[in-house]
């Protein structure tokens, strides 16, 4: 099973790893896209700032991110499991799981990002802004730069088992499944059950717990199909929407 998620815009401080290097990351395809971007964002970052604060969407209070991007190449690390913090990434709680869940997720979550394409929870990166949404002067949009690359790794990647897609529509755009792998691929949807509304902070920590509970079960669902009876075997109360849709109704929003 390959879960792909999306990234948080909080970050956790303090990394004391070695700075980054592309190379040791995981998919190493990437690589060449990932120096691309690498190479715009710190240049842009180091130079006009209210260019780059413009840029990259930044309200006044996120200025100090402009310099910290400056710092990309020399800047500590954190594994990303540890690095990428809110609410989704709290209710996971990564750092809770067991030594057997620990190692699932390893091997089953990607998470995707403007400036690393995708990376696993292991990898060694820098705490950044550049959401997939920003447009580079240069490269342009960071979801079209990622399509190809993606398009190249992401099939072996995904080969074999469930793909569970649980990114925003932002992260989508660099990587959309298609054919035989497309028939495997899961999204969720999280619904009040009274008023079958999607909700927003609570949808978010309402996948990281379903994230969790199929780690900590060490469940392997081959298909979408396989997954709605998973999660309800789980405590989940879902309905299937369509083929590879699956709504999570939920009783309490607040």
């Amino acid at each position: 099973m390959l879960i792909l998620l999306p990234p948080s815009e909080g970050k956790a401080t303090g990394g004391t790893g070695p700075a980054v290097k592309l190379e040791a990351l995981s998919l190493p395809g990437l690589t060449e896209a990932r120096a691309a971007v690498l190479d715009e964002l710190v240049g842009l970052c180091a130079g006009d700032e209210d260019k780059a604060v413009h840029v990259l969407g930044l309200s006044a209070g996120l200025r100090g991110e402009v310099a910290k991007n400056a710092r990309l190449r020399e800047a500590p690390t954190l594994p990303a499991g540890q690095l990428y913090t809110g609410v989704l990434y709290d209710a996971l709680g990564l750092a809770t799981l067991d030594r057997a869940a620990r190692r699932r997720a390893a091997k089953s979550l990607l998470v995707f990002s403007g400036l690393w394409g995708a990376v696993r929870i292991g990898d060694a990166i820098p705490s950044y802004r550049c959401s997939m949404g920003v447009r580079l002067p240069a490269l342009g949009g960071l979801g079209a730069h990622w399509r190809g690359p993606m398009a190249e790794v992401m099939p072996a990647v995904a080969d074999g088992g469930l793909v569970l897609d649980l990114r925003s529509a932002a992260y989508g755009t660099a990587w959309k499944p298609k054919g035989e792998v497309a028939r495997r691929t899961a999204t969720v949807r999280v619904l009040q059950a009274d008023t079958r509304k999607v909700v927003s902070h609570f949808n978010k920590a309402t996948k990281g717990r379903l994230v969790r509970a199929l780690l900590v079960a060490g469940a392997r669902p081959k298909d979408p199909a396989e997954l709605v009876v998973v999660l309800r075997e789980l405590g989940f109360v879902v309905e299937e929407a369509g083929p590879g849709r699956i709504d999570v109704l939920v009783e309490d929003v607040h």
